[in-house]
Order: C-alpha cells, then structure tokens, then sequence
C-alpha cells in the first residue's frame, strides 16, 4: 500500500500516522454531480456520524460510500496499532502484512448471519472495521435479526459476546454506510422510470429496517439519477484529497 502512484494522470494518496504515503484506487474527483450527497458524506466524516444512502438503480449510491475512507483524517498511531491488533487476531494479517496505517473498509454481503457481522471466536465486521468504514449495501435484503445487533455497538463503541465458558469483549467504533433503493423495484422516487409497486409491497420493505435503527443513523440522504448530460460531461468534482483538509 505503500508508495506514491498516479491513476488517470493524477497523483492520489493519503498520509498515514508516520508520515508515510499511501495510495488510494479511487477519489471523489471521480464522481460527476451529486454536490449535495458529497456535502453530506464530508459533514458525516468529518463528525463520524453514521449515514444513509436512499435512491434508485444507478444513482451512484456504492460508488460514493466507497470513497468515504478517502477523506477519512489519517489514523493515529494508537488507531494503527488497535486496528493491526484485531485484524491479526481475525486472520486477516500474515508475516508480510505489517501493521495497518489505513482505515478499514468493510462491506459484507447481505447473506452474512449474526454471528458473522458481531462476532463469535473472533471479531465479525463491526470490530474489523474498526477506526474505518462498515458499509451495508442493500440494507433491507438483510436478515432483520442481523440488522437488530448493530444497535449495541453503534450505541456503545463495543460488543460483548457471552459463550458457555467465556464473555468477549471487543471494540467496534466504526462509521456505518448504508444504502437502499426507495422500494423493491428500485423506482418509486426516479422520475423517469414508473414504479411498479403498490403501497403496501413498499412498506413491507420498509419495515425490514427498525426504528430504534433508523434512529441511530444521524443523516438520512437522497441519492438522485443523473441526467445524461451531466454524466457524460467532462467537468470533474473535488478531489478527495482537499475534502480530507
């Protein structure tokens, strides 16, 4: 991860706690339009806040929650080091890997049991995404029994897990970005295209998700279609890089 690299004719990286350069694949230069769902991702990173993306097919929702860790401040040491600790005992880092000295970013799929975003041996998604990104991407195709744990961490920075001959206590102090569509086809809020469901098929998927969760997610934000023109035109966002400043 280490090293200066230029994509597209540009120069992208991040700094870590030593003062190491690091680079990142992608950056909000990327992103045509959207200015008022990049303010709200800068607002949500700058104060940690937990964030939802809603809109239709297409609009751009996984594309802009995988640039979050890009202006994401630089991990501190003690960050790095409690990071690089969970990691290792999860398996995640061999002899080569070195310690980790950039946020994670985390994006399980939305088969994943409870077991597997809490934790059970070892730490599940919550604490590996620790000090970074837990990002859940269709969040009413999740288990509503998955989704209903995430409220113990997101309140208390930490999960216990309670076993027969032992209790765990792990960290989980992460950033959570999700995103879903408006309704099961994905159109309700799209102008251009016709909804296909009824009112009652919209708020049975709507209520896969609980109010005490929705609650603990501080900004809930549209995610419009683009029109044509302003997808293929060449102007580019700000970058990543003076977002993080």
């Amino acid at each position: 991860m280490n090293g200066k690299t230029k994509l597209n004719g540009e120069a992208r990286w991040g700094k870590t706690f030593n003062g190491k350069s690091f680079r990142y694949d992608v950056d909000f230069s990327d992103v045509k339009g959207q200015e008022n769902v990049k303010r709200a991702l800068e607002v949500s990173a700058a104060g940690g806040h937990n964030i939802l993306l809603i809109g239709p097919p297409g609009s751009g929702k996984t594309m802009l929650a995988k640039r979050i860790p890009t202006i994401l401040s630089e991990m501190t040491i003690d960050e790095a080091l409690e990071t690089t600790k969970i990691h290792s005992v999860a398996g995640l880092i061999n002899a080569s890997s070195g310690i980790v000295n950039y946020r994670p970013f985390r994006s399980p799929h939305h088969t994943i049991s409870d077991v597997g975003l809490i934790g059970g041996g070892q730490p599940g998604e919550v604490s590996i995404s620790q000090n970074g990104v837990l990002f859940l991407d269709e969040l009413p195709e999740f288990k509503k029994n998955v989704l209903e744990v995430l409220r113990q961490p997101i309140e208390n920075g930490e999960v216990t897990i309670s076993r027969a001959k032992l209790s765990l206590t792990y960290p989980a102090n992460f950033m959570l970005v999700s995103a879903m569509n408006p309704c099961p086809c994905g159109y309700y809020t799209d102008p251009k295209n016709e909804c296909s469901c009824n009112p009652q098929l919209i708020q049975r998927y709507l209520s896969k998700i609980s109010g005490p969760l929705l609650d603990r997610i501080d900004i809930h934000i549209e995610v419009p279609a683009l029109e044509y023109d302003k997808l293929s035109g060449k102007e580019t966002g700000e970058k990543s890089e003076n977002i993080r400043k």
